[in-house]
């Protein structure tokens, strides 16, 4: 951690506004604005809401009345409705509206300021006395079982350990179900506790994007797989059949910032997590590539045209990778040299460097991702994802093994597109490095775009193999090892063999 992120932790709460920004869906909005209201030392509650149109946040102070005792010589009635509103909550003028536009929710801030000083313990507040929708559910199937309340809390406080309610709270809860209101609403007020882990992943139900023939590749923004809102696609074919696997839409320019406004979102709390965690993941993560091995292979050869020996070859060389970055704890030390010079210590830390981006060509749809996001996630990175449009399957079940091993929402996102999303990765200056695998015209294009903007970048280009035949080589093994190099991966590799060199005279 560095020293300007000490300096803001240990200042006192400012009860800013949350960043304004570019969201999925209006859950996810919504949750941004809660977790961030939580960080400054408020709670924010739903004032207005219309599902799938606009939703305004306010300020809720939970439960600070006015005051207002004054003496009332008018009628009865009048005196009614000035004692009804004098005892409605006072009203802070913080507004945040999400607004739907373009497929996108859309976050703006229109009064950002607080009549009130901030919570200085935010369990005191009552939201965070109310139960989770899950909890809610577990007190209906154990009031149904005949346990008392207080039964009831001690078997929730087993799971939840920071539960702040009373069995005043279970009692009102059984009283709602008892009335018939099953759906209980978890909260009024946003949740004032955050989930770091939060695993999205179902592998019950098939998400809707694979229902559809042909698939429809969806981007991963926030921890979802969401469809692209582009009337404009690519077509996979099987190069076998020439039939069509699967269309990719073109990322907009919409979905591709509130990706990367999610990517930035997920950062603080995720170089914050420690290597160990972090590590964890990865362990589960290469489990799960083992176990789908076969589901990927027949994926990169459906959407590849290699052979399905080359695609299983694809997977376990970047199974190697996610290997490596199970044991990058040691890789993450600094160096330290006492006295270099009288009254002089020498340090070095590793920090992560916040967004980073890969951008990925077709020939190995499976390894060179692999090479990427997996050693900047470990080092504590978030990563934008930009598979080749020619076969981006492998690369979006991947994505969903990460999300089944535990990777947080917004810390892995991919994108998909041509032209435009890599001008706009090599220019958006939320973006601190790219890495690159392609050919030599393309690296050098985004190479020197992205370098003007004062990226880091790692560009991987060329790589054409050569052969060097001996005179004493084996002529059978000889023959075997050129075919292969040459021709192995359909050919499609940007190592394939292009030259052979004969040193001396032929005796094969």
């Amino acid at each position: 951690m560095d020293l300007q992120i000490c300096t803001e932790l240990d200042d006192p709460l400012q009860m800013l506004p949350p960043p304004s920004g570019t969201f999925v869906d209006r859950d996810e909005l919504i949750q941004h604005v809660g977790d961030f209201a939580v960080s400054q030392g408020y709670v924010v509650t739903i004032k207005q809401s219309k599902r799938d149109r606009v939703v305004i946040l306010g300020c809720d102070r939970g439960g600070v009345y006015r005051n207002r005792q004054k003496h009332i010589d008018e009628s009865s009635s009048e005196h009614s409705r000035r004692k009804k509103t004098g005892s409605r909550l006072t009203n802070c003028p913080f507004e945040a509206v999400g607004k739907k536009d373009d497929g996108l929710w859309v976050l703006t801030i229109k009064n950002g300021t607080h009549n009130h000083e901030p919570l200085k313990d935010i369990s005191e507040h009552p939201s965070a006395r109310r139960f989770s929708e899950r909890e809610v559910l577990l007190i209906k199937e154990m009031t149904e079982s005949g346990l008392k309340p207080r039964q009831i809390l001690k078997r929730l406080r087993q799971s939840n350990p920071d539960l702040l309610s009373t069995p005043k709270h279970v009692y009102n809860v059984k009283a709602k179900l008892r009335q018939g209101n099953v759906a209980v609403r978890n909260f009024k007020s946003l949740s004032t506790q955050k989930s770091f882990v939060r695993n999205n992943y179902s592998a019950v139900t098939e998400p809707s994007w694979r229902q559809c023939n042909p698939q429809r590749v969806p981007n991963l923004i926030g921890g979802r797989f969401v469809d692209s809102q582009s009337f404009t696609s690519i077509d996979v074919l099987n190069p076998a059949t020439q039939q069509v696997v699967s269309q990719v839409p073109l990322t907009t320019n919409e979905e591709f910032k509130a990706a990367v406004f999610s990517a930035k979102r997920a950062f603080p709390l995720w170089r914050n997590t420690p290597i160990t965690t972090r590590q964890r993941i990865m362990f589960k993560f290469q489990e799960l590539i083992r176990r789908d091995i076969d589901k990927l292979a027949m994926c990169i050869t459906s959407e590849h045209g290699k052979a399905l020996k080359d695609a299983y070859g694809d997977v376990l060389r970047g199974l190697e990778v996610v290997e490596h970055a199970c044991g990058l704890a040691t890789l993450q030390m600094g160096e330290f040299v006492s006295n270099v010079t009288n009254g002089v210590d020498s340090y070095s830390i590793r920090e992560p460097l916040g967004v980073c981006a890969g951008i990925c060509p077709f020939d190995f749809p499976a390894m060179i991702p692999l090479w990427m996001f997996p050693i900047a996630v470990t080092c504590g990175n978030t990563f934008i994802l930009k598979p080749s449009e020619k076969d981006p399957g492998a690369s979006v079940m991947l994505a969903e093994l990460a999300t089944e091993a535990g990777l947080p929402n917004g810390v892995l996102n991919i994108v998909h597109g041509t032209d435009d999303i890599l001008n706009a990765i090599s220019d958006d200056d939320d973006i601190k490095a790219i890495s690159f695998v392609g050919p030599n015209a393309a690296g050098a294009y985004i190479y020197s775009r992205a370098l003007a903007t004062g990226k880091r970048i790692q560009s991987n280009v060329g790589a054409k193999n050569h052969a060097v035949v001996l005179p004493d080589a084996s002529m059978d093994a000889t023959l075997n090892a050129l075919v292969a190099a040459g021709f192995g991966a359909a050919g499609q590799k940007c190592m394939a063999l292009s030259t052979v060199v004969f040193v001396g005279g032929i005796s094969l």
